[in-house]
């Protein structure tokens, strides 16, 4: 008699179907105004869905190479220079990725063996520990506690051990929309110096800093950069965030690693949208702008909610803003953000879904990249329901 395998065992018997496809479903079944998930309700400029129509007029639609088209890798470069400093070979150490996403999993992919030990940082980024775990390491996880969401450095210094592989940092950070600073940086270099630890940094975010700040890159940090896989994202940048599209930039060596994953689970990205981008990232005012435009709307946000009860949290960077909701509600996070989207008819993000555990500070994430007419009439809802009147 023939022998069969065992039923199938979940790689990821925990996992579920994330957050943002949950509440975004929710919210159109409902007819809500979706602040949820992360994606702007605006179009990019018409000039760059013209290149790409250009391009592929122009028969750019085979295969391009395995790391990106050459013009949007010398774009990327050029870019990483003047705002950072540094120099990355375009041919050895930068790689176009179908997404920051993937560009993530393929450099824990690449780099993670069973039975290595990854530090997060909760509330962590959801696409982060099921990588690890497929990957068969373990994640080890730090908590950033509310309402400041700042490292706590002693903590990531006890919990390195001699199976520390890797160490994932998000800045700015979704969902807390903080931002780190140099010195955080300089915290990170200091105790991964002498190690074999690799920093995988998910910069998405990065040209949406507020009030004048400057992001700090691990691209601009000579130490970290030597160790780190640097991840940003053109979807985030650019307004396109269906295109998934992204990039990932690190020293040689681990990028020679990246890529012996990158073009088995990928090969490569969509060969008349990498030359559109390399034709608009040669106009710097467009992403150079972003973190004026994106305060603009942040700044009308919390300005449409202050005559809320909700407690509105710092936002640094990202385009989200925590609300913490224990005045109006006793309800946990995640019921509360069902009951504002069918009940109030907004849709919100519970931050406990970042928590392994659940953990529960009654703040829900809203996000801001919208037109101000969808911000204003979601401020309205808002406002009706939990007013100070």
């Amino acid at each position: 008699m023939p022998h069969f395998p065992a039923p199938l065992c979940s790689r990821l018997p925990t996992v579920g179907t994330t957050i943002f496809t949950v509440m975004s479903r929710l919210a159109q079944e409902c007819g809500a105004i979706n602040l949820s998930q992360g994606f702007p309700d605006f179009n990019a400029e018409d000039i760059l869905f013209e290149r790409v129509a250009h391009w592929m007029r122009a028969g750019h639609n085979q295969y391009p190479p395995m790391a990106g088209c050459l013009p949007l890798r010398e774009a990327v470069a050029a870019k990483i220079g003047t705002l950072y400093g540094t120099r990355y070979d375009v041919d050895t150490e930068i790689t176009i990725t179908a997404g920051a996403t993937q560009a993530l999993f393929t450099a824990v992919a690449a780099c993670v063996h069973p039975g290595d030990e990854v530090i997060v940082f909760e509330p962590v980024y959801d696409s982060y520990v099921p990588s690890i775990e497929l990957a068969g390491g373990k994640a080890v996880r730090l908590r950033l506690a509310a309402p400041d969401y700042r490292p706590d450095w002693t903590a990531v210094a006890a919990a390195i051990t001699p199976r520390t592989r890797m160490i994932m940092i998000n800045t700015p950070h979704n969902p807390t929309a903080t931002v780190w600073q140099r010195t955080d940086l300089d915290r990170l270099a200091e105790l991964v110096r002498g190690t074999g630890i690799i920093i995988v940094a998910d910069e998405v975010y990065e040209h949406i800093v507020f009030d004048g700040v400057a992001h700090a890159s691990c691209a601009a940090h000579a130490e970290l950069a030597e160790r780190s896989f640097v991840v940003s994202s053109f979807g985030k940048t650019y307004h396109i965030t269906g295109w998934k599209v992204g990039y990932v930039v690190a020293p040689r060596e681990l990028m020679a690693e990246f890529r012996k994953v990158h073009q088995f689970n990928v090969f490569t990205v969509n060969t008349p949208v990498q030359l559109a981008l390399a034709d608009y990232m040669a106009d710097a005012s467009r992403h150079a702008g972003l973190a004026a435009f994106y305060q603009a709307r942040r700044d009308f946000f919390r300005s449409g909610l202050a005559g809320s009860r909700f407690e509105l949290l710092p936002s640094r960077g990202t385009y989200f803003q925590l609300a913490r909701y224990d005045a109006v509600s006793d309800l946990g996070d995640t019921a509360f953000c069902e009951y504002l989207t069918r009940e109030v008819g907004v849709a919100a993000i519970p931050v406990s879904a970042f928590f392994a555990d659940g953990h529960d500070d009654k703040v829900v994430r809203f996000c801001f990249a919208k037109n101000e007419a969808t911000l204003a009439t979601a401020c309205e809802k808002l406002d009706a329901a939990f007013g100070t009147a």
